[in-house]
């Protein structure tokens, strides 16, 4: 367990492919985001959840914040669980990646680097919703969240780049699964993660 390092959820994303907020499509007997938040509080006494929709997850009882800079996706989450946050260390999930294990978490959060950010290159691509983050980047996340450089195609992967990540490659780690970083984006993922909902052990 944590003290130093606080869990950011973030909860906020549209869902438009879904059609649904995905957050609350169930797995078994619980939700998406009762499944992330009890693996979340098992690893870091801090836990928070951004969303700009607080009232739909206001039973789960967690602090709560909303985007500071809303409509940047997810590094205007990121940029508001590092505010409000009260550790230095962070570690990020998005209810995109359900299948995240405890394990991995900690390897990440344990995986020795100087570099302010660190997350995996895994089942085939980078995977910085799943990552490791400090305070030390908040002046470069502002700046780019504010800039309105068109040139930039893809502003968060721009931005991770720019500041140097560290990207970690677990594949040879005995417990590692493509499925662990598995993203749920469309019904055709929700189908296919029912069909495996065995992983959560009821």
């Amino acid at each position: 367990m944590y003290s130093d390092i606080t869990g950011i959820i973030l909860a906020g994303g549209k869902s438009s492919r879904m059609g649904v907020n995905k957050s609350f499509l169930k797995i078994g007997e619980k939700t998406i985001i009762e499944h992330i938040t009890k693996l979340m509080k098992s690893i870091f006494n801090e836990v928070i959840i951004i969303t700009n929709t607080v009232e739909e997850y206001a039973y789960l009882q967690f602090p709560m914040y909303e985007d500071i800079y809303k409509g940047k996706g997810p590094m205007g989450g990121i940029h508001s669980g590092l505010i409000n946050s009260k550790t230095e260390k962070n570690f990020v999930i998005s209810c995109d990646v359900p299948l995240m294990t405890k394990e991995m978490i900690e390897f990440i959060v344990e995986y020795e680097s100087d570099k302010s950010v660190k997350f995996c290159e895994a089942a085939g691509y980078h995977q910085p919703m799943a990552g490791y983050y400090t305070k030390t980047i908040l002046t470069e996340l502002e700046i780019t969240i504010t800039s309105n450089n068109k040139n930039i195609e893809k502003p968060f992967h721009h931005f991770l780049m720019k500041i140097n990540s560290e990207i970690i490659h677990p594949q040879k780690l005995s417990f590692y699964k493509d499925e662990i970083f598995f993203n749920v984006n469309e019904p055709k993922d929700y189908e296919w993660l029912t069909a495996k909902h065995k992983f959560y052990g009821g």
